[in-house]
């Protein structure tokens, strides 16, 4: 789950990293009294999980409360679009907050290693960039250092990091202190990233984090009962928000064959056939075992709500899930949706005879086989 600037901010200070004076808001007035008490020099970013929101127009300095406040008001209620996000988000909160004067930017992470099982530190003097593109062309400039999941990290190590980083020597015990910060912070929060880019260093040697991303482990929200009236809006797809409001598995993945499956395993099968008949899968979602008609109603909506989608193919071998129900729940939703793109469907197991009489006559065309079905709906789909 992905948090929003905001929050990654106010979660940050509680251990102590130096973050810019803000707050956050949905009401324009309110804004303008946030920028007169921060003094009118203020930047307004729109609170919304997408990339590029910048360049979308999300973000923008002033010099005076008005013109913020002005700026705040043309923005809240705004869907923004990027070339991350052509879909794009719509902006319910802003966050105000003093602008910070920047001397140097660097880079500073504590993320997730799955490939040695350890969470490491990420530390470059190259900030201010898409840390992607440092590693592109100059991968030498990023350090990383594994943290010992018993013994954490050591002072001299530490030391050496951010000599090896560059990091100038004014600035070098502040950030050895905020590294030790957010490592607190990333453990508290059992985050699998907090992110600093850039971190700023300002002309009169403060360090201080003027940007913040921070992204927790869905299966720890229990603990986190702050972040979860949140927890629908952390997608930066609309279409993956909503999957979540609704607690269904899905995940976008831009191609033109919406898949429904029951099983992570009988998904993932169906992805790889599509692929293997040319097709372009549209979408990773599990129905999850025991689907009602209703459920099955509910994730053909979500498919359908991806205007790139050509064509559906649902694959289901009902062990706990009863095939007659996920048949009902297919026809109810075409009966209730306007779409003619074309559907075929390979359903095996409980009450599979009942499910195929329920689906005799409709438009939904059966297939024998996983890689018949997948066949069936690649050339139906490039034919419509």
């Amino acid at each position: 789950m992905k948090l929003h600037e905001y929050q990654s901010k106010e979660l940050l200070a509680r251990f102590g990293v130096p973050v810019p004076q803000g707050d956050v808001t949905s009401d324009p007035s309110e804004a303008k009294k946030i920028a007169e008490k921060l003094g009118g020099n203020v930047v307004v970013k729109a609170q919304v999980l997408m990339g590029g929101r910048g360049k979308a127009g999300g973000v923008k300095l002033f010099t005076n409360s008005d013109d913020a406040a002005a700026f705040a008001k043309d923005l809240i209620g705004k869907r923004l679009v990027s070339n991350q996000n052509p879909t794009g988000m719509i902006v319910e909160k802003i966050l105000v907050a003093e602008t910070v004067d920047i001397a140097k930017e660097f880079y500073v992470a504590i993320l997730l290693d799955r490939n040695i099982q350890k969470s490491i530190v990420m530390l470059s003097a190259e900030g201010g960039m898409e840390i992607e593109e440092v590693a592109e062309h100059n991968p030498d400039a990023i350090i990383k250092l594994a943290i010992d999941p018993a013994y954490g990290l050591c002072d001299y190590e530490l030391r050496k990091a951010v000599t090896d980083a560059k990091i100038p020597k004014e600035a070098r015990n502040q950030m050895i202190s905020m590294i030790k910060n957010l490592v607190k912070a990333y453990e508290a929060a059992d985050a699998e990233m907090v992110e600093i880019n850039p971190c700023a260093l300002t002309p009169d040697g403060k360090l201080i984090a003027a940007d913040a991303k921070v992204s927790i482990d869905d299966n720890s929200l229990f603990r986190h009962k702050d972040y979860q009236a949140t927890s629908s809006d952390s997608a930066e797809d609309p279409i993956e928000a909503e999957a979540n409001r609704r607690g269904i598995a899905y995940v976008k993945l831009g191609g033109q064959i919406g898949i429904i499956g029951n099983g992570a395993g009988l998904v993932m099968q169906s992805l790889d056939e599509i692929t293997a008949a040319g097709g372009t899968p549209a979408n990773f979602l599990d129905v999850g075992g025991g689907a009602q008609a209703e459920r099955v109603k509910s994730c053909v909506e979500l498919i359908l709500m991806d205007p790139e989608v050509k064509g559906l193919f649902i694959n289901i071998f009902g062990g706990i899930t009863r095939v007659d129900e996920v048949a009902k729940g297919v026809l109810a939703a075409f009966e209730q949706l306007d779409t003619t793109i074309p559907v075929v469907a390979r359903i095996e197991g409980t009450a599979v005879e009942e499910g195929r009489k329920i689906l005799a006559g409709s438009r939904i065309i059966p297939a024998s086989t996983v890689q018949e079905g997948a066949k069936m709906i690649v050339d139906l789909a490039k034919a419509s």
